[in-house]
């Protein structure tokens, strides 16, 4: 069957080499996310072990409808109860686009009608849904798909403290792979935060399954195996280097040591709290320098940031020979204030609502 690994709009190219490099059959990269092919025991492995992907959707049918009776009737016919798990409460959500059937809320509720023909019905507002389909109708060609994720990906399940504004654990770690971080080398994050960056390099270290941590929702599915799933789990190994992160905050430093040893990298990960302007780099061995740095759309004024950038590339230039830099913002001009000889910007990436890049050097 076709599945659809959901990811960060701006960053299907590096979730598509991702999943190529772990061995998946890529068919196709779009707006939003790629498509591979594979069985279910490849969706299983999709969920636990890509770090880039938000959700991985199973294509379960695709039929032509022109109509709202035959969007219901086409529904119907599919054998429901071989894929949910029994008695299950099943969320809708629909979109058309270009289509006859052009109400997505009429569509939503056939569907709904057809899904409770074999006895799920919606669950009531104040509960959540067990399983998720979604119903999407593009120039009058319906494809209904099931999530096989639940929460989504992002959430790896040892994060319990964050900071203001988080990046995702998602599009930190396409952001490390576009940076061509590949855990040989070490990495520090001057700017940690919570510590997104610094645990995903630490898991990348080890060869860690970003998953491993959490439950998704194909566990209850009737044709899940519990002992084959259990046999994907990646190797452990011990880290060729360690990784990194300061912050001027001192909470945010115990938040991200917090962050660390519930994933179990406090090993790898270490975390102490500096100024910019103090930084120095952490080990000999020069590596990987990558911060998100505060911008305009976060705190609401950027004229104040321009010195902290400034800073951060004085810094750069003065004490980090041999290494190479990374910094996510939203402003060409913040960027260009470190005075750092950086490459072209990569792609954009919608995070929040908030278009920003990665801008990173060669050795410094």
């Amino acid at each position: 069957m076709d599945m659809f690994l959901i990811t960060a709009l701006g960053q299907e190219d590096f979730l598509a080499a991702e999943a190529r490099e772990k061995g998946f059959k890529v068919t196709e990269t779009i707006s939003g996310g790629v498509t591979i092919r594979g069985e279910w025991p490849d969706i299983w492995r999709a969920n636990l072990q890509l770090r880039g992907a938000t959700r991985v959707l199973a294509r379960l049918v695709t039929f032509r409808a022109l109509y709202l009776s035959q969007l219901e009737l086409n529904t119907r016919e599919f054998d429901w109860p071989e894929i949910l798990p029994k008695y299950a409460t099943v969320a809708v959500e629909a979109t058309c686009h270009k289509s006859k059937i052009y109400h997505a809320g009429a569509a939503k509720e056939r569907v709904e009608t057809a899904l409770a023909g074999h006895g799920f019905v919606t669950p009531e507002p104040e509960y959540p849904a067990d399983v998720a389909i979604r119903v999407r109708i593009d120039r009058d060609h319906v494809t209904l798909s099931l999530d096989t994720s639940g929460d989504s990906l992002h959430k790896r399940g040892h994060k319990e403290a964050v900071n203001k504004a988080p990046m995702r654990e998602t599009m930190a770690a396409m952001f490390l792979r576009e940076a061509k971080f590949n855990g040989k080398t070490p990495l520090y994050d001057p700017m940690c935060g919570s510590g997104t960056f610094v645990i995903e390099a630490a898991e990348i270290a080890r060869r860690l399954d970003p998953g491993r941590g959490r439950d998704f929702a194909f566990q209850s599915f009737p044709n899940y195996d519990a002992q084959a799933f259990a046999a994907m789990g990646s190797p452990d190994r011990p880290a060729a280097h360690g990784v990194y992160g300061s912050d001027r905050d001192q909470g945010a430093v115990a938040m991200s040591t917090a962050n660390a040893t519930r994933a179990g990298v406090a090993d790898v990960a270490t975390f102490d709290a500096k100024l910019i302007s103090d930084i120095t780099p952490p080990t000999d061995t020069p590596g990987l320098v990558i911060c998100n740095p505060p911008y305009g759309a976060r705190i609401g004024n950027k004229t104040p940031l321009y010195g902290l950038y400034s800073s951060f590339g004085d810094r750069m230039k003065s004490h980090f020979k041999g290494w190479r830099a990374a910094i996510v913002t939203s402003d060409d001009a913040l960027a260009k204030a470190t005075g750092l000889p950086f490459k072209p910007a990569g792609p954009v990436v919608n995070h929040g609502g908030t278009k920003v890049r990665l801008w990173q050097t060669d050795v410094i």
